[in-house]
């Protein structure tokens, strides 16, 4: 076990690391990021984001581990320690009418988790893991002084940009009551930065002073998650699960500070300012988070397939921050997926162990630009691999991928063609056994 365990613990020291940094560190590069917190990232790890995002009524599959933070309910069936580390990449396309199209692309280490039983009907889970990513940079041209009348020359550039993102620590407990229902919460500590840009540039009249404003978030506080399944257990090997979590209301702490310069531009470089005209923080104040529901059903035989299908609802209508509504609408999802697994059991065929897994994602977002609704459709699938066994611990490696698209080019908006890949390592082992010699 221990030639495995070094390079998760080094895994881990990266992932802190990460955490620190991503205040800092644009891994995404959509313009739709502006809007809200910035893209929120996904809440499920690699092997559920393959099976479409499921996870409100997901726990052990296949007598395998996991780590569900979704539904900390689904800490009660937790009977071996596991580690859960991954990475992530992102391709997306942006397309906008009159425009060329636009690839961007990005990499990065996406969560630490471990969790281990402290009963045979409860366990506690604790990791690292991004919450939301801001990054965007595009610029737009106005003729003449900005007006927008004809003219050849002082065209007007407007550049905007954004960077940072929040990172999320938690730590969870899940329970099992009875024979059938399971409990379960997160503590979640949400901290990160959040910058925006906004310049104004002449380039083309020599000697004009161009503007910057710079906005930024400094982010930090508590939130909370819940949540229930219920099984109905037809045999020892089939099952009927129903989950409901929901990530609580909650306030957390963000200080504002608003800068205005002004600067040169130099050969189409932007200048160091010349004069700051504004240079404000404000008092701390309070960001409202909303109310996130989730409820789901799945249908397990163990050992062959699983089939499952969430619906979430966000009231991202509420979001505010510092007593500013930022004028999102609630968000509706639909995530539909599974896994066929054609006997985890085989001793001689592996690629009938091997986890095949599939979904798909319909999204009504929780952003309205130009008097239309975003919407998000992507099909997902992917792979779990399993390791040759090494005494009690057992190892996955899982591959997952999502295609999808957001957004429309009508109305003068972008449309996102992406690509997610996503890769983790799953440890399950017995640890902390007292052995007992004769």
């Amino acid at each position: 076990m221990i030639r495995f365990l070094r390079p998760i613990l080094i895994l881990s020291l990266v992932a802190s690391a990460l955490g620190a940094n991503a205040q800092s560190t644009a891994t995404t590069s959509s313009p739709y990021s502006r809007y809200g917190l910035g893209d929120l990232s996904p809440t499920v790890l690699p092997q559920q984001a393959a099976m479409g995002g499921i996870g409100a009524a997901i726990n052990k599959i296949n007598n395998f581990n996991y780590v569900n933070f979704l539904n900390p309910a689904s800490y009660s069936t937790i009977n071996y320690t596991i580690i859960d580390a991954g990475i992530a990449s992102n391709i997306n396309t942006l397309s906008k009418t009159g425009f060329t199209n636009q690839t961007n692309s990005s990499f990065r280490l996406s969560h630490i988790v471990f969790a281990m039983p402290v009963s045979k009907r409860s366990a506690i889970s604790f990791g690292l893991m991004p919450y939301s990513e801001l990054g965007y940079n595009y610029r737009q041209t106005k003729s003449n002084f900005g007006s927008g009348l004809p003219a050849d020359t002082n065209a007007v550039n407007y550049l905007y940009s954004g960077d940072g993102g929040l990172s999320k620590f938690y730590m969870g407990y899940g329970v099992r009551i009875g024979k059938h229902l399971s409990v379960g919460a997160n503590a979640a500590y949400i901290f990160g930065n959040l910058k925006e840009t906004q310049s104004t540039e002449v380039p083309d009249l020599f000697g004009t002073l161009n503007s910057r404003v710079e906005e930024g978030n400094a982010i930090n506080g508590f939130n909370y998650d819940y949540g229930a399944q219920y099984s109905f257990d037809f045999s020892a090997r089939k099952h009927l699960v129903f989950g409901y979590s929901a990530s609580a209301k909650s306030k957390l702490n963000t200080q504002n500070r608003y800068i205005v310069s002004s600067y040169f531009s130099e050969s189409g470089d932007e200048g160091v300012a010349t004069d700051s005209l504004v240079n404000r923080t404000d008092a701390s104040a309070k960001l409202t988070l909303p109310q996130v529901q989730h409820f789901g059903v799945s249908y397990q035989f163990d050992g062959h397939y699983l089939f499952g299908v969430d619906y979430t609802m966000g009231n991202w209508s509420q979001l505010e921050i510092a007593g500013v509504n930022k004028g999102l609408k609630n968000s509706r999802t639909w995530n539909i997926g599974g896994q066929i697994t054609p006997n985890a059991n085989s001793l001689s065929n592996y690629f009938a162990r091997v986890d095949y897994r599939f979904g798909f994602i319909y999204d009504n977002t929780y952003l309205n630009v130009n008097n239309t609704n975003i919407k998000r459709y992507a099909g997902t699938f992917g792979i779990g691999l399993p390791l040759p066994r090494n005494n009690s611990a057992f190892y996955k490696i899982n591959l997952g991928a999502e295609y999808g698209q957001r957004g429309t080019v009508a109305n003068g908006l972008v449309k996102e063609n992406y690509i997610n890949l996503r890769l983790s390592f799953t440890l399950n082992d017995l640890w902390f056994i007292k052995y007992r010699y004769d």
